[in-house]
């Protein structure tokens, strides 16, 4: 490709401008906390993660450029990219570590400790953004033009954009400030119910209901409206049609691994409908989860295999002669050498990994083909679509068989799938980040050293602070429980001690498995429909509200321009809500954990209608903001 070498980024090689400054670092750091902590509550409620790359740019602007008046994208850039790493890297601890906890709450074992979650997330991290770097040249460089990388590229425009930073930090801080204030009053005070639901008594088994929370809204207007009606269509096939067939066939039977006959758990006031999801349809949509998994990197197979393959090439070259310019300078290949065979040996060498040095240097091995595949399939198809929990699926099997096959069985061998899943997810999802960046930062022309040495720094302060989260987050509420059901790692537990003690009801995961088979059969996409199955019906209508918002707009007449305008607008606004929302349940956990959630909880509270009335009041806001001339 000609143009390759024609393009020219924003900020011209030969020109020195501040990027790496103690002001970028220190709001870097502090976004990255932020994020990491929001995106750890949104994942672990709805089972999905939003890009923070491009809130993270947007305040970088409104704080950097508007209220310290100084002008330099190339620090902008450097706060992003730092602030991103902590949502990336959240979003793979999210998906596999909660397990540990759910397995100490059982009594299997004790809670992992924080230096373990650390390490974990530490080793998968820098693993990830070293793997990325050697491919910088082949995915970023040489096929500019080829790969989109759609969040990459946007977060560019956005800081190429820099003169409106101040009105558009506005609209994410405004959504920060607003679904903060709608948290608190709603499960803080507890002014109005954020979840309603209505059972149907004619027709056992089932229950409508809606959460009418500012994140889910968010997470619907980002996604769209295809993919929320997806997660909606996998919510009432499991709450309108397993378990109204649950009811009527089981009637009075005890089905495994149920305890009580399907009609004492629906006549239960404290079970109902809700005790059919926690006790069947959990592993039917775990089946569904974990082919879909299957499904996506089978589907992506031959770009896997030719990603590997171009990765290799691109490892033997001579990249190093030619990095004179400011621009093409990535971190030593020796530097990032030394790291990787220091964790390899750290991996063997600490009780939390229970492998031989064989054992590490397979997972390091796994570690690189996930990354390079992971960074390949952002380019292509966003970060949103990159299949990390499919990654992370394989992962765990694999290892868990060969762990058992080994000897290394028991609690000692789930901790250590856990353990490796995790390190492999977090690869994949701070892979798939860093390359977004390094996108971001050859169109606007920064350094990638700079950017390679910032990543690790959000790398390292997330692992710092993720296992707090973590601790706080099930301290307050637990694992498993409404408030956070952590859906993917509940599925990857049950895989990981299906495979170890063979107790699982492999006709409720088989079930699951020929559902999502008949899904991609349909031309669906599989995986918003499993998770759908998977997760209360409730969260799939708050998150469809949200969908619905962005369909409206779209359709209101303008030119192709204002469209995009209307839904950038909208994203901002609500990657604000889902900000806002996360901190204040970071804040609530903290009083829960202190013992002072019943002392600020009024005495009434408004009538299921009074929430619905509220939320609507929220989506209707959203489409105004969403609309609204330009000044």
């Amino acid at each position: 490709m000609d143009n390759k070498n024609e393009f020219k980024p924003y900020i011209p090689a030969n020109k020195i401008v501040p990027e790496f400054t103690v002001t970028s670092v220190l709001i870097g750091i502090i976004l990255a906390v932020v994020f990491g902590a929001a995106n750890a509550y949104l994942g672990l409620l709805v089972g999905m993660t939003i890009s923070a790359s491009i809130p993270a740019a947007v305040i970088s602007m409104g704080i950097i450029r508007v209220i310290l008046r100084r002008d330099s994208i190339l620090e902008n850039n450097l706060v992003q990219t730092i602030g991103s790493a902590g949502e990336s890297l959240a979003a793979g601890a999210i998906f596999t570590l909660p397990a540990l906890f759910l397995w100490a709450k059982e009594g299997k074992m004790n809670y992992p400790s924080i230096m373990t979650i650390f390490l974990i997330a530490l080793f998968g991290g820098i693993l990830g953004v070293c793997f990325m770097v050697p491919l910088r040249q082949a995915l970023i460089v040489e096929e500019h033009g080829t790969l989109p990388f759609p969040e990459g590229t946007a977060c560019a425009e956005v800081l190429l954009a820099g003169e409106e930073g101040g009105s558009k930090a506005g609209s994410v801080f405004t959504g920060l400030g607003i679904a903060a204030v709608y948290k608190f009053v709603a499960d803080g005070l507890k002014l109005f119910p954020s979840e309603i639901g209505y059972a149907f008594k004619g027709y056992a088994g089932s229950q409508i209901g809606i959460q009418v929370l500012p994140s889910l809204a968010g997470v619907g207007f980002i996604c769209g409206p295809k993919i929320s009606s997806y997660m909606l269509a996998g919510g009432a096939l499991s709450w309108f049609v397993l378990m109204p067939a649950i009811a009527l066939f089981g009637a009075d039977a005890t089905i495994y691994p149920g305890t009580e006959t399907i009609s004492a758990i629906l006549a239960d006031p404290e079970q109902g409908p809700s005790g059919l999801w926690t006790n069947y349809i959990k592993y039917i949509g775990a089946g569904a989860v974990a082919a879909g998994g299957v499904i996506s990197l089978i589907k992506t197979f031959p770009l896997i295999i030719r990603t590997f393959k171009q990765a290799m090439s691109s490892m033997g070259k001579k990249h190093q002669n030619k990095n004179v310019l400011r621009t093409q300078q990535d971190l030593p290949m020796s530097v990032l050498l030394v790291l990787i065979v220091a964790i390899v040996i750290l991996i063997w060498l600490i009780p939390t990994f229970p492998v031989n040095p064989i054992g590490s240097l397979i997972i390091v091995i796994f570690g690189f083909f996930f990354a390079s595949v992971s960074s390949r399939m952002v380019g292509l198809i966003g970060s949103s679509n990159n299949p990390v929990s499919g990654m992370a699926i394989a992962t765990i099997i694999i290892a868990t068989i060969l762990l058992k096959v080994t000897g290394t069985d028991g609690v000692t061998g789930m901790v250590g799938a856990i353990a490796i899943g995790g390190v492999i997810c977090i690869i994949a999802a701070i892979a798939g980040d860093t390359s977004q960046d390094l996108k971001t930062g050859f169109i606007v022309g920064a350094t990638p050293k700079k950017q390679q040495i910032g990543e690790m720094i959000g790398v390292v302060v997330s692992a710092a602070a993720i296992g707090g989260v973590l601790y706080l987050l099930n301290e307050a509420w637990g694992y498993g429980t409404d408030q956070i059901p952590a859906a993917q790692a509940t599925m990857m537990k049950m895989l990981v001690e299906g495979i170890m003690e063979a107790n699982l009801p492999w006709a409720l995961i088989l079930i699951g498995v020929c559902i999502a088979i008949v899904v991609e059969i349909l031309k669906v996409p599989v995986m918003p429909v499993a998770v759908g199955m998977y997760l209360p019906f409730s969260l799939s209508a708050g998150i469809m509200a949200g969908g619905a918002v962005r369909w409206i707009v779209e359709r209101v007449k303008g030119s192709d321009e204002e469209k995009k305008e209307r839904a950038d607008r909208g994203v901002l606004f609500t990657s604000g809500l889902i900000a806002g929302e996360g901190i204040m349940g970071i804040v609530l956990a903290v009083l829960a954990v202190a013992g002072v959630d019943g002392k600020i909880a009024l005495k009434f509270s408004l009538p299921q209608i009074g929430s619905l009335i509220i939320f609507a009041l929220l989506l209707f806001g959203l489409f105004r903001l969403c609309i609204k001339k330009k000044k």
